[in-house]
């Protein structure tokens, strides 16, 4: 399944970074990313909000460089949200 073909989220594991600054948001996005790796989960969700986008680039910035992302994709629902499908073991 593509990241462009998911119309419910709703069951994939979510993080959500309101109320978090640049740097924690990169370190709870990495442990994020990894605990799911590590539990074979396909999917995940991260919420970011809209605001002034600074939370989003970081999301996306940190997803680009991530060993277990394969791919990531604002989520076409709900631009406040960012969708990346995780690597298998």
């Amino acid at each position: 399944m593509k990241l462009s073909d998911i119309f419910f989220i709703g069951d994939f594991p979510t993080l959500d970074l309101h109320g978090y600054d640049r740097d924690s948001a990169r370190v709870k996005i990495k442990e994020f990313v990894h605990d799911n790796y590590v539990m074979q989960k396909e999917y995940i969700t991260i919420i970011h909000g809209i605001g002034t986008g600074a939370l989003r680039k970081e999301t996306q910035e940190t997803l680009r460089v991530d060993p277990f992302v394969e791919e990531y994709q604002l989520f076409r629902g709900n631009v406040g949200c960012t969708i990346a499908k995780i690597k298998k073991k």
